[in-house]
């Protein structure tokens, strides 16, 4: 054999060999942490338990008898199942992309805005009536939808009536006699004559039978009902004018969001018409009935109009300000789970434990929300990445135990209320008894296997395991004692 020969089996032997060790280099130093919860080497298990029922403990493996799935471990040092949090190395934090969060005090002042349409203020209205009956004369070149100023002619009527009674004012003047000058007088304003009229029939001193119709404010006019040649009677209602300083915007709200509203509530609106022109206004009613399609409630604003160039029929977008800057306490929006049945987030505390905690929530608005309960100022939460660790604290229990002391706050019955319940019983020791009971609304406990201690003087002679029971719980401070207990087929 030659040499070469010889050494090309050596060759590959010694890179198989370096090769081997790289690898198991490699191996140790990319192996991940050892995990939190991971079994200490020749330790014993305290207990077992089902992560789904963690408050049950067994004393040896097997089966878990309330899921299809086997009953895990809990060593000495593994003191997360207790504290109801989970712990996550810091590198796997920053591979997943864990971001935190920190609830701080702020204000929050969301923004409400609303459509509106533009409308005629109807507080702002004059009437033109006739104040004697007569003839029209003429009526001047106006029509409804015309812009009139204060003073404005709109028609002339002839009042025969008025000659008369002018010409005797006239006669009786001349007299001296006061008494009857002032009489004649009076009863030129009780035929509808106005004192300017009356004293430009003194200046004259001819008779003014014609009444000019002049409109008593600027505005516009809504509707016109006189015509040349009609014969009008007193009170005869000639013209509408309403005014235009300022106009009505009606905005439609959300009925979920009037609570927010109120009168004298400041607004802006923005106009397709004015894009560039921001108006200012105010909330002056919140009219008392909510459009039933839409479930929207009616807002009255007014605005002034002194260019008058919000015109009635317009559309708007009206933002309120609420002028609400209490301080709040607040997160990010994005850090909450919402499961339908309640709202949590995953807490981090001091120690670095994270834990599902229960919040409840008020206002939202520029990607925060409010917490009313269940968090203080500083307290870390996780922004991002939180529903891998929500998934992991289901699996470990966490969610289970903090769902079951919630259903116990929401149910736990006064102290020294009795609480009937059926079971079998399991075991029998002194001042003890195991109970494999059914369901347990009023506590919020599922049907499960586990002992009860005793009240004093309770007797379960006659009893045996195997045996059906209905027997009664008592809250005595930590302790959920049996105050009775009898055999199914036994009368109390």
């Amino acid at each position: 054999m030659s040499h070469s020969a010889f050494r090309t089996p050596l060759l590959l032997a010694a890179m198989t060999a370096l090769g081997g060790l790289g690898g198991y280099w490699l191996a140790r130093h990319d192996a991940p942490a050892t995990p939190v919860n991971a079994a200490p080497a020749a330790t014993k298990p305290l207990y077992w338990y089902d992560p789904m029922k963690p408050d049950q403990h067994f004393d040896k493996p097997g089966p878990s008898p309330f899921m299809d799935m086997p009953l895990q471990p809990k060593y000495a040092d593994s003191g997360d199942q207790d504290t109801g949090g989970i712990r996550i190395d810091n590198r796997l934090q920053q591979n997943t992309g864990i971001r935190l969060a920190t609830v701080e005090r702020g204000r929050l002042n969301p923004p409400l805005s609303a459509p509106a349409t533009i409308g005629f203020n109807e507080r702002d209205v004059a009437i033109v009536q006739t104040r004697t009956a007569g003839f029209v004369e003429r009526v001047y070149a106006r029509a409804p939808g015309d812009v009139v100023a204060a003073g404005a002619p709109l028609a002339d009527l002839l009042v025969p009536e008025w000659a008369g009674a002018q010409g005797e004012y006239l006669a009786l003047r001349q007299t001296g006699d006061a008494t009857l000058t002032a009489a004649a007088r009076n009863r030129l304003r009780l035929l509808g004559m106005d004192d300017a009229l009356i004293r430009q029939v003194e200046k004259s001193g001819q008779v003014q039978n014609t009444l000019t119709l002049t409109s008593p404010r600027s505005g516009v006019i809504q509707s016109l009902d006189i015509r040349q040649g009609m014969t009008v009677a007193s009170g005869s209602p000639v013209a509408r004018i309403n005014g235009l300083d300022t106009v009505w915007l009606e905005a439609a709200l959300p009925e979920a969001q009037a609570a927010a509203i109120r009168p004298g509530v400041s607004a802006t609106a923005q106009l397709a018409a004015y894009p560039d022109s921001v108006l200012q206004g105010k909330v002056i009613a919140m009219l008392p009935e909510v459009t039933a399609q839409t479930r929207t409630l009616r807002v009255r604003l007014e605005f002034p109009n002194p260019r008058q160039q919000l015109r009635p029929g317009l559309f708007a977008q009206v933002l309120f300000h609420t002028g609400n800057d209490a301080e709040r306490l607040l997160l990010p929006s994005e850090a909450l789970i919402r499961s339908g049945r309640q709202t949590r987030v995953i807490h981090r505390d001091s120690q670095g434990h994270f834990q599902p905690v229960i919040v409840s929530t008020g206002l939202e608005a520029d990607g925060r929300t409010e917490i009313l309960s269940g968090l203080n100022a500083g307290d870390q939460v996780v922004a991002s990445g939180q529903f891998l660790m929500d998934s992991e604290a289901s699996l470990q229990g966490v969610l289970a135990r903090l769902e079951t002391s919630v259903a116990k706050e929401n149910t736990a019955p006064a102290a020294n209320t009795g609480i009937e319940a059926h079971g079998v019983i399991d075991a029998l020791d002194a001042g003890e008894i195991t109970l494999a009971h059914d369901a347990i609304p009023a506590l919020g406990w599922p049907p499960m296997t586990m002992p009860f201690p005793l009240a004093k003087g309770v007797s379960t002679t006659g009893l045996k395991p195997g045996q059906k029971v209905r027997f009664t719980l008592e809250k005595r401070g930590e302790d959920t004692v049996i105050t009775a207990i009898h055999a199914e087929d036994a009368r109390p």
